[in-house]
Order: structure tokens, then sequence, then C-alpha cells
């Protein structure tokens, strides 16, 4: 999954000289973060909420409304910006880019194309919609999280149950993080199927490899194991 499929095509953006104030009008006007700076339509840094939060003068100043607005007026975005922005090519995986975002701890960034120009951005509410797709919760369906062993055909042996029940497979991800040696913990979510079966469903998935929990979001009913 590339990030140009997911990022916010929309861009919006500010000029090194705009003034403060526009970008603070910008960013709750749209509901946004982050603005990309462009001078000369090239990118000249980012400025985010948090540098406008830091530039403004302090709620003890004894000016008054009229002088603030004045003050905010005169500073300028290429005053508070942050001059090296981070950013990310659109060719790169969603997961490069999130993991970019955890390592530089920012919420969001400018997505490049390979000239260089600001095409989109690209943040952490864009990664959340990336992770609903990809586990299909909009189905709202049933979710078994096992712990079975790291072996060929170990994950199939439970979903071929999953399906004899009538169950649909929305979406099967498994990480080896946190997961005993030789094992991996898998994450099936399904719809489609009886719910009255559920619990003959759920003895049967059992007795074949260890679960961890069961999740029935329409009717948000939910069991936790202990696997053993």
């Amino acid at each position: 999954m590339l990030v140009k499929n997911w990022m916010s095509k929309d861009v919006i953006t500010v000029d090194v000289d705009d003034s403060m104030q526009h970008a603070i009008n910008l960013m709750k006007e749209n509901s946004i973060r982050l603005l990309p700076v462009l001078k000369k339509g090239k990118l000249a840094g980012v400025v985010t909420d948090r540098d406008l939060k830091r530039a403004s003068p302090s709620d003890a100043t004894t000016l008054d409304v009229h002088e603030l607005l004045y003050l905010i007026s005169k500073i300028k975005v290429k005053d508070v910006m942050n001059k090296k922005p981070v950013t990310v090519p659109e060719n790169f995986t969603v997961e490069e880019a999130a993991e970019i975002l955890l390592n530089k701890k920012i919420s969001g960034m400018p997505v490049v194309n390979d000239k260089g120009q600001v095409v989109g951005v690209i943040t952490q509410h864009d990664l959340f919609k990336v992770v609903m797709a990809l586990t299909g919760i909009g189905k709202r369906g049933v979710q078994f999280a096992f712990q079975l062993e790291d072996r060929p055909g170990s994950i199939k042996e439970v979903t071929d149950i999953i399906r004899a029940y009538g169950g649909r497979i929305v979406s099967i991800m498994s990480s080896q993080e946190s997961a005993p040696a030789g094992h991996r913990n898998v994450y099936v979510r399904t719809y489609g199927m009886d719910r009255a079966r559920l619990p003959q469903l759920k003895a049967e998935l059992r007795a074949k490899a260890p679960m961890l929990y069961y999740v029935d979001h329409r009717d948000n009913q939910r069991e936790i194991y202990t696997a053993s």
C-alpha cells in the first residue's frame, strides 16, 4: 500500500512571507495541524500548530487584544517554521511512512514526487484509516486471535474451520511481536456466519489452537483467554 494512495491530496500550503495569523486561520478553517511552507513554489519548510502556539504571545502578557493581533500579524511564517522539514516520497509504502513518523516523533509530513514537488500530506489520521481498511473493521464482523506455531499450514488449519461454519475471511494479519519462540500471533477477521453457531465454532477453534481472544464487533461481545 503506497503513500500516494492514502495521502491527503488537497494540499493547503502557505508562503514564507504569509503572516502567522494567516497560517492560524487556515488551520482553524480546515481543521488541520500541519502546513507545508513554499517559497517560489518550492518546499521551504513546515509549520505546525505546535510551532504557532509556541510563537504566540503568552496569556500572561499585558498587551490588549488589538496589540496582540497586531503583533501576530507582523510575525511571518518563515520566522516560526521548521526549515528542515521531514518529507516522504509518494512511492514509499505506508509502513515506511509510519516508521518515519514514529522515529521522528511527528504527526505528519509533506509527500513529494521524484521532482521534489509537494503532492500531498500524510498524517497519523491517514494511517489510522489504513489500519481500519487493512483489518476490515468496517464489516463489524468477528475477530479471532490465535497463538499459532510458526510453520507452513498453521493458519490454514484455523481458517478452514472458520470457512466450514460459513465465515467469510475479511483479513488475516500476523506478528511475531510478543509471541514465544517458534510461534506467531495471528488475527483473523470474518463475517457472514450464523452467530447461533459461534459457541460451537469457538470450542472447535480452541481445541485446534490456543486462542488469545474473541471479539464480536457487531454485538460488542468479547472474551479474553490465556494462551497455554
